[in-house]
């Protein structure tokens, strides 16, 4: 599986002093300074590697309203730097330069082969600001074909050491207007969505191979076990933490989510036929000790929730993965 990004090799961003600046000589003007892309930086490659997708789907005609699909999954995942300074001109305060990088994000379903997802998109380092009022920032600008784009902000942070603690989750569904559900209430949430119990016989479920109850409960476990392997003998020397939302729970303006007309405009029932209303993603990127005279070794392991609306019912769509840096 191979998977690609848009920009020339030779395309360079001039920077804010366009047109004076050259293109090149902005570019080697920052190449004695400390890499721009901060964090980003470590994201720069070519990752491959495997993971598990969850997603309740609308579902017509009759029957029901929903079906889970349930996949494990091969991905690459190719960022590419992009050249120069992103200039962004200020009217409330003096101009700001962002760096990034573009991306490519490919995903098939492990047992058949089939393409469950791409996704081009962009990450890019945001320097602090005072109008807004903001901490320095990385952002996430994906565009998915199904009909959703995404525009994700937060924090990245390096620490020394680890492991990480990667916390359990869950895709369990709630009516609007009700708390979002615990991990502790699966039992009872799958009394009424009965597709979340694999030892139940339903029309309305997807299971590949490889999928187990207890992943059900808790996709998060596939990024645990695959964690626990890594380590195997072996410590972890550091990792990048990226925490990233398309609400204000983490940079207070900006950011949100964009559907078309088919997933979002219908009022009856609310919600349109799949609305995504809003997406979280924590990524980790870690550096493992080699052994054996053997390199150090790179991992990226992210999760991430995109909240699907339809028919009065938020529906949690998760997906998770660890991949290898080639």
């Amino acid at each position: 599986m191979t998977a690609g990004t848009q920009t020339d090799p030779d395309f360079a961003f001039a920077g804010l002093a366009t047109p004076e600046v050259q293109a090149t000589e902005a570019i080697r003007a920052l190449a004695a300074a400390p890499d721009p892309l901060g964090a980003l930086a470590a994201l720069e490659g070519t990752w491959k590697g495997h993971g598990f997708n969850a997603i309740w789907r609308p579902h017509n005609p009759a029957g029901q309203d929903r079906f889970l699909e349930l996949n494990m999954t091969d991905e690459t995942l190719v960022f590419t730097r992009i050249n120069g300074p992103i200039p962004n001109r200020g009217l409330l305060m003096p101009d700001i330069e962002m760096f990034g990088l573009t991306y490519m994000q490919q995903i098939s379903e492990t047992s058949t082969g089939a393409g469950l997802h791409i996704e081009p998109g962009i990450w890019a380092s945001v320097p602090a600001t005072s109008d807004p009022s903001e901490r320095a920032s990385v952002v996430r600008m994906a565009s998915i074909p199904h009909g959703t784009t995404i525009l994700a902000q937060g924090v990245a942070q390096v620490l020394q050491g680890g492991p990480q603690n990667i916390p359990n989750n869950n895709i369990l569904p709630f009516f609007f207007g009700t708390p979002t559900p615990a991990n502790s209430d699966f039992n009872t949430v799958a009394q009424t969505f009965t597709e979340l119990n694999l030892s139940q016989p339903t029309q309305f479920r997807f299971v590949a191979p490889g999928v187990t109850q207890a992943i059900v409960q808790n996709p998060n476990s596939v990024l645990q076990a695959a964690l626990k392997s890594s380590l195997q003998g072996t410590t972890m020397k550091n990792r990048t933490f990226l925490n990233v939302a398309t609400n204000d729970s983490i940079i207070k303006a900006g950011g949100g989510t964009a559907n078309t007309a088919f997933l979002a405009s219908s009022n009856t029932p609310p919600a349109g036929n799949a609305t995504a209303t809003h997406a979280q993603a924590t990524f980790w990127i870690e550096t493992i000790a080699g052994t054996g005279g053997q390199p150090d070794r790179h991992q990226l392991q992210y999760t991430q929730l995109v909240m699907l609306d339809f028919n009065d019912i938020h529906w949690p769509h998760v997906t998770v993965g660890t991949l290898v840096k080639q």
